[in-house]
């Protein structure tokens, strides 16, 4: 596993042992972030260079270090197992990121009280657990997401989902295994 693009393109994650952690492909990674930063979200400007950024179920850390490596202001990692907090911190220690992350060990259906509001969340919840909604309303009742915030959701390609209230899905893709919904907070489109 390595970072796709930014800064610390072609740097290596760890990930640890087994199955704790499901990490985003690179494939994967790589096509969400190119339809971020050059796609229909990218009409106004990128949704995450110089923005804040949360990751919940945030594993290895990938998604948000991906971020931060294009530029991201500050990335909030949710993440409550403790083998893959230890990869994450050592994955931000290797890229010198610790001073542009915060580390919340928590559940990401229960978070505390945002330090600050995100432009961008990304939920990557163990796939087949239902835990995507929940934590998405979660962090929005949390303080964590910025007015018109976008969200994307990797679940199963096959997993069922429904958007929480007050959150409208505004496209999906299907990458092998992984499914990405793209969601806005207000209802609003893109």
């Amino acid at each position: 596993m390595r970072v796709v693009g930014g800064r610390h393109r072609g740097r290596g994650l760890v990930a640890p042992p087994g199955d704790v952690v499901r990490p985003t492909s690179d494939r994967a990674r790589e096509a969400l972030f190119n339809i971020l930063s050059h796609g229909d979200f990218a009409a106004d400007g990128s949704p995450f260079a110089g923005e804040n950024i949360v990751d919940a179920f945030a594993g290895t850390g990938a998604l948000g270090i991906e971020a931060l490596s294009r530029d991201a202001a500050r990335a909030a990692f949710i993440e409550l197992d403790r083998a893959a907090l230890r990869a994450l911190r050592q994955n931000l220690a290797a890229l010198d990121e610790e001073d542009a992350a915060d580390i919340f060990a928590c559940d990401a259906t229960r978070p505390p009280r945002a330090p600050y509001r995100a432009a961008l969340a990304f939920l990557d919840p163990p796939y087949r657990s239902g835990l995507a909604a929940p934590a998405l309303a979660a962090l929005a009742s949390a303080g964590w997401l910025a007015p018109r915030a976008l969200s994307v959701i990797e679940l199963a390609a096959k997993e069922p989902f429904s958007p929480p209230a007050g959150f409208a899905m505004i496209d999906e893709r299907v990458y092998g295994a992984a499914r990405l919904i793209f969601l806005r907070n207000d209802g609003g489109t893109r």
